[in-house]
């Protein structure tokens, strides 16, 4: 890494950003809440997803397009299933409260699956499952977003990279969690490039034009390029599905923009479900399962040049375990930008001016 990054200690920066967002208007539990969100994603190196999105968030909360305060309140609810109005929340914290709804709703079914609109960008997608994990739940989370990627054939932006996440219990074993984007990487990513002015690698992402570009900028204005050819138009469209259509959010271009829309709210779109392991066997027999299962295919044959074969999730375990003692990284655009940013709020930056 190079010696123009700094490292905080994660404790402090989630101090930190909660601090601003307590400046902002959230209630304290709120400001936590969204700090512990952006932080947990830094730690678990999804970096894209982490602090570096404070600044677009203070944005909006000053334009008055998120609601710092939100009432949440269920539009319809079954045993098992429950529709929530996130009344233009922060993210985080209608996510969180929606994973917590399905997790109530497993404890006394089996399953639980809550469906959210008038939500926001809710951060790292990986937060909300991994909440599943201590009750030896399966949790899972869909969400659309802003308009990025056309349909397989067409020319219009209409999805968003629709990303997914899955985290499943194991016994000895780190839990298998799958965080993706359903293009070739998440737009994120290109933003960070984009902010310290690095080069993106072929193959992420397309200009204006529909010409493959290693420039951010200029991929920041194209679009990414989804995953999989025609299968990934697929899983964009079930995902839109699932998480817009199916919860009564906003769909393809009607959904707001997060960066550059001073006018609108999101309307993002989610869904939430948890499955009890219980609900299906004994719970230490189907982490024995899964414990089976990654060793199996750990030890398996290697490819030339492979050094290990790690299962989702399991680069993550072991990149928050190191930075929890070294400190999350902040490289020198970033470090400036958080730095005003608590000045602003009257919230010093912890090892900043």
């Amino acid at each position: 890494m190079s010696a123009a990054y700094r490292r905080v200690p994660a404790p402090a920066l989630e101090a930190f950003a909660a601090g601003i967002f307590r400046f902002h208007g959230l209630p304290p539990l709120d400001a936590e809440t969204v700090a512990h969100a952006l932080v947990l994603a830094d730690l678990r190196g999804v970096d894209s997803h982490g602090v570096l999105r404070i600044g677009v968030y203070v944005e909006r909360l000053k334009q008055g397009l998120i609601n710092p305060t939100p009432k949440l309140r269920a539009l319809k609810e079954g045993p098992g299933a429950v529709l929530l109005d996130g009344d233009n929340g922060m993210g985080p914290v209608v996510a969180t409260a929606a994973m917590r709804v399905a997790l109530e709703r497993a404890r006394a079914t089996g399953m639980g699956a809550v469906a959210v609109r008038r939500g926001n960008h809710y951060g790292m997608a990986a937060a909300y499952p991994l909440m599943a994990l201590a009750e030896d739940c399966i949790g899972l989370t869909l969400t659309n977003g802003p308009a990025l990627v056309a349909p397989w054939g067409g020319t219009r932006r209409f999805f968003g990279t629709n990303p997914l996440a899955i985290a499943v219990p194991a016994g000895r074993e780190h839990p298998v969690v799958l965080d993706m984007a359903t293009t070739v990487v998440a737009r994120g990513k290109i933003i960070k490039a984009a902010k310290e002015k690095q080069p993106i690698p072929e193959g992420w992402a397309l200009d204006r034009a529909g010409r493959s570009t290693t420039d951010a900028a200029t991929a920041l204005a194209g679009t990414p390029i989804p995953l999989g050819g025609y299968k990934g138009y697929g899983l964009m469209l079930a995902i839109e599905i699932l998480s817009g259509v199916l919860a009564g959010a906003a769909v393809g271009p009607a959904v707001g923009e997060l960066y550059d829309n001073p006018r609108r709210p999101q309307d993002v779109g989610h869904l939430f479900a948890a499955m009890r392991l219980e609900a299906f066997g004994d719970p230490e027999e189907f982490k024995a399962r899964m414990d089976a299962m990654i060793q199996a295919i750990r030890e398996g044959p290697r490819a030339g040049g492979t050094e290990r074969i790690y299962l989702p999730g399991e680069i993550e375990f072991e990149t928050e375990a190191r930075l929890r003692r070294e400190g999350v990284p902040i490289g020198p655009a970033l470090w400036e930008e958080l730095t005003a940013l608590g000045r602003e709020a009257g919230v010093p930056f912890p090892g900043g001016a």
